[in-house]
């Protein structure tokens, strides 16, 4: 899931837009009990979330749509505003110094380049950028943690938490925001205080507010099963006429030609099981904590997808778990139905797959239920998983005057400040290519590694610049979806375990056994028989203490 997340994660920050596991946010202790700062509560979060002031800065070409409680779809846009308007007065910084660490999966640009000089006149202060090795973060960052030498501001992917530690740091080595941000404290920075509420919540340890968002969304999921649009059209199927798991089946028969090289599916497995009543992890009925793997349904998901696996729909490098040419068997139309992450409905998914076909066209299935009868569901993951930090050790007015960065660095898709944090300086770091900011070879090699936005960053909108039918279909996906979108039982209240719990939770060998299962490979009852061995050697005590430490004590945070 870890690894599910941060590609998902790249390929929403890689698009300008896009959406951004629904599963609390772990943080494994050393020690056996959970740490203070953990679990967060209702109550106290009430008093320890900031507000939300929607930005009325630049408005949107398709509106947002409400869903549920802390639900809502990303605004899109068609076109970038012509004249960006300035959402800061002045240069927010003091003069102050400091650096900054952010997780980079590209070239480490120059040090003190032309981008980074001018960020740092138009913020008022000396922000020392050091971006590290995106890959290796997870083990630089305990490094520094140990060694307690944090930078004054840090990114900490919440895929990461459990590595990092956070629920122990928060309140230790980061420094606590409840005090500037909390209620209407936030109206002190008006751009932070449009960015939801729900992706606040992603960065409160133990009722207390820790962590600045990036990229959040109001239309957060781990994923869709996306098809190839243009030649469903071609077929005269459409997306509303799939409703169960029976017609997911018959499209497999009617779809596959494997003397054409066409199989229907790829894999659907991660993105599809919720579709039986499942939860992502956890339920509670009649007052008792379930775990999914408990579910008589959990089963019959399981047969479902093992019965794919041998019915010849599904495409034989799924079956050999060769997922890495995923995308290119897509565009070529030797898949036509799978399984990703939101972040891949992007700009480059269109101009990559229209390379390849010229009419390609990305959709995704809205919601369903296995028996097509059913209410259909589509669980919500946090609303933020990229977040970033201050550190403990710096004084209240050199927090504030970091807020005060953040504040700008979070000015709204299509503002000045949103224009120099993404684009640089015009007629330096990018130019007007039919209206759209267009990177220059500086701007190449110091812009678009992404770094600043790392630290804080607006709320997501939808945008592809060229490619209007991708910002549409996609917004229209989200509006069609939206009411469907419910909160999973410990939606995010970001709960620190103890190790041994850590390991029973992330049961990997039944999710091994799981994935060979659903290729094939193994049958259901292996995987039944690896759920019996989970559950004894620390899933039924696993169940206990999350009864115990957490829903007894502060429930399900729905």
């Amino acid at each position: 899931m870890n690894e599910l997340n941060r590609r998902r994660f790249l390929g929403t920050a890689a698009s300008i837009a896009g959406a951004v596991a629904a599963a609390p946010l772990l943080s494994a202790c050393s020690g056996g009990t959970a740490a203070s700062t953990g679990t967060n509560s209702a109550a106290g979060l009430k008093d320890a979330l900031p507000a939300y002031v929607p930005s009325t800065a630049v408005k949107p070409d398709i509106a947002s749509v409400a869903g549920g409680p802390d639900m809502m779809t990303d605004p899109g846009f068609l076109s970038y505003p012509a004249t960006p308007v300035a959402t800061v007065s002045g240069k927010p910084g003091k003069g102050g110094s400091y650096t900054a660490v952010t997780p980079l999966w590209g070239t480490v640009p120059a040090a003190d380049n032309s981008f980074y000089q001018a960020m740092n006149a138009a913020l008022g202060l000396t922000l020392t950028m050091k971006p590290a090795d995106g890959t290796n973060y997870n083990t630089i960052v305990p490094t520094m943690t140990a060694a307690r030498k944090l930078p004054d501001w840090i990114q900490l992917p919440a895929w990461w938490n459990p590595n990092f530690n956070v629920g122990e740091l928060a309140g230790t080595q980061l420094a606590d925001l409840t005090p500037y941000l909390a209620g209407d404290k936030i109206k002190k920075y008006p751009n932070l205080a449009a960015v939801p509420t729900a992706a606040w919540r992603a960065g409160a340890w133990g009722d207390k507010l820790y962590g600045i968002p990036s990229y959040s969304s109001g239309f957060s999921v781990i994923g869709a099963l996306f098809y190839r649009r243009d030649i469903f059209d071609a077929r005269g199927i459409t997306a509303d006429q799939v409703k169960s798991a029976e017609d997911l089946m018959n499209l497999g028969k009617e779809l596959t030609d494997a003397k054409r090289n066409v199989w229907a599916f790829g894999d659907v497995w991660t993105y599809l099981f919720p579709s039986w009543d499942l939860p992502l992890k956890w339920t509670v009925q009649d007052g008792k904590l379930v775990h999914k793997y408990e579910l008589p349904q959990f089963l019959d998901a399981m047969q479902w997808h093992y019965q794919l696996a041998n019915s010849g729909y599904l495409h034989p490098d799924a079956i050999s778990n060769s997922n890495a040419g995923g995308n290119t068997r897509f565009y070529a139309g030797q898949i036509l139905v799978k399984g990703d992450g939101t972040g891949a409905w992007n700009l480059g998914d269109h101009q990559s797959g229209t390379a390849a076909t010229p009419s390609y066209r990305r959709g995704a299935l809205n919601a369903l239920s296995a028996d097509g009868k059913s209410t259909p569901r589509q669980w919500a993951d946090a609303s933020a998983r990229a977040l970033s930090y201050l550190n403990a050790n710096l004084k209240p007015e050199q927090i504030e005057e970091l807020l005060a960065v953040a504040n700008y660095l979070a000015a709204p898709y299509g503002t000045a400040e949103y224009t120099m944090v993404n684009f640089g300086v015009e007629g330096v770091h990018f130019n007007r290519q039919n209206g759209v900011p267009t990177a220059t070879d500086d701007g190449k090699k110091y812009v678009q590694a992404t770094t600043y936005p790392f630290l804080a960053s607006p709320s997501s909108v939808i945008s592809n610049p060229g490619a209007d039918v991708v910002t549409k279909d996609y917004t229209a996906w989200q509006a069609a979806n939206v009411k469907a979108l419910a909160k999973p039982v410990f939606w995010s209240m970001n709960i620190s375990m103890p190790q041994w719990a850590a390991t029973a939770d992330a049961a990997q060998a039944v999710e091994d056994t799981i994935k060979d299962c659903y290729h094939g490979k193994k049958k259901v009852s292996d995987v039944q028989a690896a759920i019996a061995s989970w559950k004894s050697g620390g899933g039924d005590r696993l169940k206990q203490w999350m009864t115990d430490n957490v829903l007894n004590k502060y429930g399900t945070g729905q």
